[in-house]
């Protein structure tokens, strides 16, 4: 179980950490992603990290403004938002991908809830 925190409002250019906190003993077997849904739009990846924290993707919209770390002694995910603008306005979910990882929705298994990060201008 996956369980996403850490979403608000800011304005432009502010910064937020997002967590998610899994349940569990095998969360170090688990490749993680993050992903985001904007109003009318469909779910895209932002950021994904490899079981040993070692291998990073990102998408190219958010490059060099947000980061993704994990710490398996604690069983969480974390994505560091930088200089956030209004058009990263969306509910963020993380996800565990058991067999693999990449950047579609389908490569992943379990998801967590969605937790709302709302930038103004």
């Amino acid at each position: 179980q996956l369980q996403a925190s850490g979403g608000g409002s800011v304005q432009a250019g502010g910064s937020l950490r997002l967590s998610c906190a899994a349940s569990g003993s095998t969360f170090s077997s688990f490749n993680m992603g993050w992903f985001r849904q904007a109003p009318g739009k469909e779910r895209e990846f932002v950021a994904a990290i490899d079981w040993r924290g070692g291998i990073t993707n990102y998408a190219d919209s958010v490059k060099g403004r947000f980061t993704i770390s994990r710490d398996n002694a604690k069983n969480t995910v974390y994505l560091q938002m930088i200089s956030l603008k209004p058009e990263d306005t969306a509910a963020y979910y993380c996800a565990a991908a058991y067999g693999g990882w990449g950047t579609r929705t389908y490569e992943y298994d379990d998801w967590g809830q969605g937790t709302l990060v709302t930038v103004s201008s």
